[in-house]
């Protein structure tokens, strides 16, 4: 059985009266790349925050890279690389002394040499006197990547790093997480862009503080069990209503000129499409669920339980 970076059980955290993480169990395992999906406000960023010992957690037992995430936090910090939604360096220090401030904080003996290394490795070394601040949104993801880095950490906790930023800056960055991943970093990554999901090793996906799913994607898709459809022709959007009213169809959704609908029972979906076809004209065409068609039923099927 391959070593497992993360190992936890029954972890739960409330705040005052709301229960934000449930019982949530994971693993994860050393040198992959892990997905972590849910809506906002699922509990995600309060479930890392437990794992790189920011929080700690009420109750539950578990590890994070060996040690121990009830009483270990302070070590666990040491060897973690943790990625803030926000960009949370300083707009008026330049590149290089961003970093150099981090190394200091960790008290890092060589921190020259590995404020010099990381301008180096994420390309930032013709950038290092320019500040913070009048960076692009795809320069600061690098330079909160290499911040990350620079104590050479065992495992990366990277909270929707890639919100905010253009597709190129997005496809560089996750070169760089499976260049990382393929060097033996642990990487632990929440984000609601599906082809980013589709390019982790294995995923979870977390709804108001439970666990819902979890596996591959492909597997996560199949425990979803739906059977899609693809809807095509003249008109197509104007029965899109009808279409959500139809006998078996759990989820309809626009893709494209298209619409998938989708439904855990096939025969009753499929009969109440074909009705419709004899009846309009539109195009039925049976396609594979998407992780996006996963997804979107994770979601109608889980309860935000403090909405009004």
């Amino acid at each position: 059985m391959d070593a497992l970076a993360i190992d936890v059980s029954g972890i739960n955290k409330r705040f005052g009266d709301k229960h934000v993480v449930k019982d949530l169990t994971l693993q994860v395992r050393e040198g992959e790349i892990y997905g972590f999906l849910g809506p906002n406000g699922s509990g995600k960023t309060t479930s890392i925050r437990m794992l790189c010992g920011l929080l700690t957690p009420d109750s539950g037992r578990g590890t994070c890279l060996g040690l121990d995430v009830l009483k270990d936090s302070a070590a666990i910090k040491r060897q973690v690389g943790y990625m803030t939604q926000k960009f949370s360096l300083w707009d008026d220090l330049t590149i290089a002394e961003n970093l150099d401030f981090v190394a200091r904080m960790f008290g890092m003996a060589n921190r020259r040499q590995a404020v010099d290394r990381a301008l180096v490795d994420l390309g930032l070394d013709g950038r290092r006197q320019q500040l913070a601040g009048t960076l692009s949104g795809g320069w600061k993801q690098r330079l909160a990547l290499a911040s990350c880095l620079l104590h050479a950490p065992r495992l990366l906790l990277l909270d929707e790093p890639t919100a905010g930023v253009d597709p190129k800056a997005r496809r560089d960055f996750w070169e760089e997480i499976h260049r990382l991943s393929a060097a033996g970093i642990t990487i632990l990554v929440s984000t609601h862009y599906m082809d980013e999901a589709e390019r982790c090793h294995r995923l979870a996906y977390i709804a108001y503080g439970s666990l819902l799913a979890s596996g591959t994607a492909q597997e996560v898709v199949a425990g979803c069990r739906l059977n899609t459809w693809q809807i095509s022709g003249v008109g197509i959007h104007g029965v899109a209503e009808r279409l959500r009213r139809m006998a078996g169809a759990e989820q309809v959704a626009s893709f494209g000129a298209t619409l998938h609908v989708s439904g855990r029972d096939g025969p009753l979906l499929r009969a109440s499409l074909q009705a419709l076809s004899d009846e309009s004209g539109l195009q039925s065409t049976a396609v594979a669920p998407s992780l996006e068609d996963a997804f979107i039923h994770l979601m109608q099927h889980s309860q935000d339980p403090f909405a009004s």
